[in-house]
């Protein structure tokens, strides 16, 4: 029983994990988007060249791109950490277990 305790928190822990660095990508992106469209905007009053205007631009369509894909992701991510928060009824008291709890508790978007 204890084995699979450990096993239960270990999850736990690594799931809580994963959710916190999709999250924290996924604001890294939204940030990244904003600074692409400044310097996009910069290139343009300094009338550069349209090549590096248009690599810039692809640049930020990238980071554009990447912002549903992360969203993606944590849907899945959250899914899986509920099912583990479900699966731990016996390691309510353990500290990976309030983690993941409070974690989903949050506004997660």
């Amino acid at each position: 029983m204890a084995d699979s305790n450990a096993e239960i928190l270990r999850g736990l822990r690594i799931q809580t994990g994963v959710v916190k660095r999709l999250v924290k990508e996924k604001a890294m992106y939204k940030q990244e988007v904003i600074d692409q469209q400044a310097k996009i905007d910069s290139l343009k009053e300094r009338n550069e060249d349209e090549y590096v205007i248009k690599k810039q631009i692809e640049v930020l369509q990238e980071s554009e791109y990447m912002i549903p894909d992360c969203q993606k992701r944590i849907t899945v991510a959250v899914a899986t950490l509920k099912k583990r928060v479900e699966n731990a009824v016996d390691c309510t008291d353990a500290k990976e277990y309030q983690e993941a709890k409070a974690l989903l508790d949050e506004d997660i978007q």
